[in-house]
């Protein structure tokens, strides 16, 4: 059995104003990298939960699409989504990550699955958080979240794996500009990825 990746991406992104999955840096989108980083990791299958089919235009990778019909109700109707499919695909767990975390990195998500009998989670910013795994034994309680509030609840007590560079997300203007000035250039004008 394998690893699912369920990449959330059916966030209305309201601060940001547009999507964010479609925002381009270091010449690829948020929601790209994110599938990237995610094959590089060897996570199969990879889920992406969005809203519509044009969420998803332009992907190269081989990658499984759940639309949420529910996105307006918050994440846990995207991780319910994703959950859901990656238990008709038999995974052995799944990695639940968002699209807007531009320095996250494939080894993070590796890390994250080395003991696949427990739940693990990415702490920064004073907490646990995702990008996080998950085993197949929690899905029935992840398949009951509702509400914005996602899987908090349940990463409390998680296998922590140190990642403060991840408190970096895209959910402004701000945010945007300093994950390009970070990952597109470095101080010579050569390319930071």
């Amino acid at each position: 059995m394998s690893v699912a990746a369920v990449v959330l991406a059916a966030g209305a992104s309201r601060r940001l104003g547009r999507p964010k999955q479609n925002v381009v840096i270091a010449g690829e989108t948020l929601l790209q990298r994110a599938i990237r980083l995610s094959g590089e990791a060897s996570l199969s299958p990879i889920i992406v939960v969005c809203r519509t089919n044009e969420d998803t235009l332009g992907l190269d990778w081989a990658v499984t699409i759940a639309i949420n019909h529910e996105a307006d109700e918050g994440l846990a109707s995207s991780i319910r989504c994703g959950i859901a499919l990656a238990s008709n695909h038999n995974a052995a767990g799944a990695v639940i990550l968002p699209c807007d975390q531009p320095t996250l990195r494939a080894d993070h998500l590796g890390t994250l699955v080395e003991d696949e009998s427990r739940i693990a989670g990415s702490a920064y910013a004073g907490s646990i958080g995702v990008p996080a795994y998950f085993p197949a034994t929690s899905f029935p309680l992840l398949l009951q979240l509702h509400g914005d509030t996602g899987a908090r609840a349940l990463l409390i007590d998680a296998h922590a794996i140190v990642a403060e560079d991840l408190s970096l997300d895209v959910d402004t203007e701000h945010d945007l500009a300093a994950a390009r000035a970070l990952l597109e250039h470095d101080g010579n004008g050569a390319r930071r990825v």
